[in-house]
């Protein structure tokens, strides 16, 4: 899924509401109050229907709101042709909805700033299990990936589809170092789109499968959960959270931030300076061992090579009445899952989303002052500054009001809006060649189970 954090294009790209801005001026506060409606619509549908559980062998698998937001909102997006007008989300609202995604996520952020904070003893607790996982987190998507890339018959494009999960910063890196028009930058683009349109659903059933399984301590599956992109681990963290007593959830949430803070913080280091080099290394050595000699099909040669005419969004500024409409449409979509799902009265969970909001703000405001300041940092950290018990005399107030929106609130409508931004993709996504996306796939959950694994030897 589109990860909050900012990077600078390796390419050119369009901002993602750029479809709108060119509209009419009624035209586009129009779409914009469709898509707000709708996507509320789809999150109070989603809450309604609630989690489903089904077993698969030995787990469990389970569909939880926010992945039927998510689906509702791409199935919407992609027949959009026959929905009637009045409710169409046509494509340019969808591109506006990566706009939406990006600012909403802010919100979910500051959630999991003042969850960390205050659970900062049991974060603690956490030790070198929270340091070493990153390993994991870095390394377990080559260690699954690129050997079933090779033995799928992929070349070099390998490479940027298995060295990392393909986020932003990813993309920069491959764009710098070898181009976006390399095969590359051809899989690192794949493994993009792939875990744009499938992410989300993918790791949220896997997670859920391994958490039913009781192999590992819940710990180690919420510092799994934090690959670097706030939707997917949301995803992620959902599905873990659901199979958990309801008291373990502030500990595993503030755990699965503080990793996911520290995957999207060092990782890019971690990739840059580590997995790339040595992804790039373990190819030339494995590739003539497991590398078949046969003729790629002329769909995934096709498919592949259409990526380096993708234009990826990546996240930039929307204008702030464009930010404050994130923040409402993600605002409500908590009160709605708050009060439909967790029986909290909406003027208790509107004094929280205040308080989130006023947080936000504030860091908005220092951003547009600052414009080179990393967004997703400076607001981490103030929201887990300020929900450190006692530290400030209103931190202690601050925690009690925010605590009453559940964090599993904030996903529904995070994920619809994401349903409705991947919905564009699909003409893309339905060129890539079968063996990249899963590869791509692959490459997700080795991020997701190295990482769980490592911390688990510290628990």
């Amino acid at each position: 899924m589109t990860s909050a954090a900012s990077a600078n294009s390796a390419h050119p790209a369009q901002p993602v509401h750029s479809a709108l801005a060119d509209a009419a001026p009624a035209a586009r506060a129009s779409g914009k109050l469709k898509l707000a409606l709708v996507t509320l619509a789809i999150v109070a549908a989603a809450e309604l229907i609630g989690p489903v559980q089904f077993s698969v062998g030995p787990g469990k698998v389970a569909l939880l709101p926010m992945l039927w937001a998510l689906l509702i909102a791409a199935v919407w997006g992609i027949a959009h042709r026959r929905v009637p007008g009045v409710v169409r989300v046509a494509t340019a609202e969808q591109s506006f909805a990566g706009g939406l995604l990006n600012a909403g996520l802010l919100l979910f952020i500051v959630k999991l700033g003042l969850t960390v904070g205050a659970a900062l003893p049991q974060i603690k607790q956490a030790g070198w299990a929270l340091l070493f996982q990153e390993f994991g987190h870095a390394l377990g998507t080559l260690a699954l990936g690129l050997p079933l890339a090779l033995l799928l018959g992929i070349k070099r494009e390998a490479v940027g589809a298995t060295f990392s999960v393909g986020r932003e910063g990813n993309l920069v890196i491959i764009g710098e170092k070898y181009g976006m028009a390399s095969p590359e930058g051809r899989g690192v683009l794949a493994e993009y789109i792939t875990g744009t349109v499938l992410g989300a659903l993918f790791i949220a059933v896997l997670a859920g499968f391994i958490a039913s399984l009781h192999i590992f301590d819940p710990r180690s599956l919420a510092m799994g959960a934090g690959v670097g992109s706030g939707s997917l681990m949301a995803a992620a963290l959902g599905a873990i959270a659901a199979q958990q007593p309801a008291d373990m959830l502030p500990q595993l949430t503030a755990i699965a931030a503080a990793s996911n803070l520290l995957t999207t913080v060092a990782g890019f280091y971690f990739t840059l300076f580590l997995s790339l080099p040595l992804c790039s290394w373990l190819y030339g050595k494995l590739e003539p061992v497991l590398g078949r000699i046969s003729k790629r099909g002329a769909q995934d040669a096709a498919g592949t090579a259409a990526m380096s005419q993708v234009s990826v969004a990546h996240g930039g500024a929307l204008p702030l009445r464009d930010t404050l409409i994130a923040w409402a449409v993600v605002g409500c979509g908590v009160l709605i899952g708050n009060s439909l799902t967790y029986k909290v009265p909406v003027l208790v969970s509107l004094e929280g989303m205040a308080a989130v909001v006023l947080i936000a703000l504030v860091v908005e405001g220092i951003k547009r002052l600052a414009p080179r300041l990393p967004m997703v940092l400076v607001l981490s950290v103030v929201a887990t500054v300020v929900g450190i018990p006692g530290l400030f005399p209103f931190s202690d107030a601050l925690i009690g009001i925010t605590s009453k929106l559940n964090f599993l609130a904030f996903t529904t409508p995070v994920l619809a809006l994401a349903g409705f931004s991947v919905a564009k993709d699909l003409p893309v996504f339905r060129q890539l060649g079968w063996r990249i996306v899963v590869v791509s796939l692959t490459a997700t959950a080795g991020t997701f189970l190295g990482a769980t694994l490592i911390a688990e030897f510290f628990h």
